[in-house]
């Protein structure tokens, strides 16, 4: 190893509190990290945002380290799969989580299990990137925004499908949300990921789909899509036209969030340097503009910033899952 790697992963300890004792014995024996391949477990499937976001993180932190950093989609149970997966792995930095809100903190209150406790079995390393999520339609139908689908909805209750990425997932919690705000009834129906039921909306084959902008604003821009309503609590940069929901349904919004986590007692020194490369990387324009391609803009934040959210935000969606009425066997 070169004196300088040395001298400035030693400073990194020192600089986190964590002194030279925590880079010797059982706690942390390497004094450089990564020296392998890191795997990202995403627990949903390939071309929804967790997964464009995480790739996009993937390839600057390789970058950044010389070593590689593997996405792993590890789909199932609206992402309790990954995450209790995650959750069980060898607790040394080289499997990291890389989640959305809907399974860290949603799903909690969504099933009676999920094979994980997402304050005992994680270390918060640092939020990654904020997505939009809209409300979209196939070209053909009827309405054009949200006060014209409630008029349809209301007229001929169930008739209407709506798809979304699987029980469970923040797709599926905000169409119950919609529901329960708008006083409506559509026909849900799960696929196995983002990528399928948009392209059954663009097909034909569904009316509706509550969508993340990175799994549909290709269709969106190149008008297979059309959005009926944004669910943000405010308008996105890449749809400056395209009104919110909450602009229809007084109150309504949600702005989903993602995050990288790290197995419970991962050495303290390997989460700094982790927090310390990932506020490069959103710095970085290069990864500005990669995550706007696909409708997503960086969240910055450290350990704390995403251990307070996490705690926060399972109150909060405990909460939005009781008024809402949603459960998934």
């Amino acid at each position: 190893m070169k004196t300088v790697q040395k001298r400035s992963f030693l400073a990194l300890a020192v600089g986190t509190g964590l002194g030279l004792g925590m880079l010797t014995g059982n706690c942390f024996s390497q004094e450089k990290y990564p020296i392998k391949t890191v795997t990202l477990i995403v627990p949903q499937a390939a071309g929804g945002a967790n997964d464009a976001i995480a790739r996009v993180i993937a390839q600057k932190l390789s970058e950044a380290s010389g070593q590689t950093f593997l996405v792993d989609n590890r789909p199932g149970a609206g992402g309790n799969v990954g995450t209790a997966l995650s959750a069980k792995a060898k607790p040394d930095g080289y499997t990291l989580l890389v989640n959305a809100d809907s399974a860290q903190v949603i799903n909690p209150a969504l099933y009676q299990k999920t094979g994980f406790d997402p304050l005992k079995d994680f270390d918060p390393v640092a939020p990654l990137a904020k997505a939009g999520y809209v409300l979209v339609a196939n070209p053909s139908f009827a309405a054009n925004n949200v006060a014209e689908l409630i008029s349809l909805a209301k007229a001929k209750p169930g008739d209407y499908a709506i798809a979304s990425a699987g029980n469970g997932t923040m797709n599926h919690l905000i169409i119950e949300m919609v529901q329960k705000a708008a006083d409506i009834k559509l026909q849900h129906i799960p696929y196995k990921g983002a990528a399928g039921a948009a392209t059954d909306v663009v097909g034909g084959q569904v009316p509706l789909s509550v969508q993340s902008m990175p799994s549909s604003i290709a269709f969106i821009r190149s008008g297979k899509l059309k959005v009926l309503g944004v669910v943000n609590e405010k308008r996105l940069a890449s749809l400056p036209d395209a009104p919110t929901i909450g602009e229809t349904i007084k109150g309504f919004g949600a702005t989903p969030w993602y995050g990288m986590f790290a197995p419970a007692g991962t050495p303290k020194a390997v989460n700094a340097w982790l927090q310390m490369e990932i506020a490069r990387v959103l710095d970085d324009n290069d990864t500005k503009e990669k995550l706007a391609t696909v409708g997503c803009e960086p969240f910055k934040g450290n350990s704390e910033v995403l251990g307070a959210l996490v705690r926060d935000d399972l109150v909060r969606w405990a909460k939005i899952v009781k008024d809402s009425g949603a459960k998934v066997d």
